[in-house]
């Protein structure tokens, strides 16, 4: 599988070091300056765990990084994703945006998830599991520690600990 568009700025990293590895710096570089891009690659790769945004191109309304001032213009091709990884059992969003936008490809689906909770979902003759966690942006009003135990437990009950 060869489609990782992950941010390595972000705490979504420190959040998979708590879980994985109990230590939120797990992925630092040496350095502790940046993400170990590899390190990260490598990991999800072990694990099977494959990571996109929910959107290929965007127009940021105001100049940030707010969902309120986000327009997606062209979602992902989810059907195209999962047809690539077949063993996937679960689709996991982070923030309001990405969770409606995905949420827009199962039209029976009339209400996101809660922040922590899944609902399950058919799509191309497949059930998923449908999830929302919380945002790993540190303008989420969560503190870090409570935010991975949120993602211990969704990672524990897909079985992934």
């Amino acid at each position: 599988m060869d489609f990782y568009y992950p941010n390595f700025q972000n705490d979504m990293w420190r959040i998979f070091g708590w879980v994985f590895f109990s230590e939120k710096d797990y992925f630092l570089t040496e350095n502790r300056k940046s993400f170990d891009k590899e390190r990260i690659i490598r990991f999800l790769s072990e694990k099977g765990i494959a990571v996109c945004d929910t959107a290929v191109e965007v127009h940021r309304i105001k100049g940030n990084a707010s969902d309120n001032f986000l327009e997606i213009i062209t979602p992902i091709d989810l059907k195209k994703i999962l047809s690539e990884i077949p063993r996937c059992n679960a689709i996991v969003t982070t923030g309001q945006k990405a969770s409606e936008t995905v949420r827009s490809f199962f039209p029976e689906t009339t209400l996101t998830p809660r922040i922590g909770s899944f609902t399950e979902v058919d799509f191309h003759d497949k059930t998923y599991k449908f999830y929302r966690m919380p945002s790993s942006s540190r303008a989420y009003p969560k503190p870090l520690a409570e935010k991975a135990e949120m993602y211990k437990q969704f990672f524990n009950e897909l079985g992934f600990l």
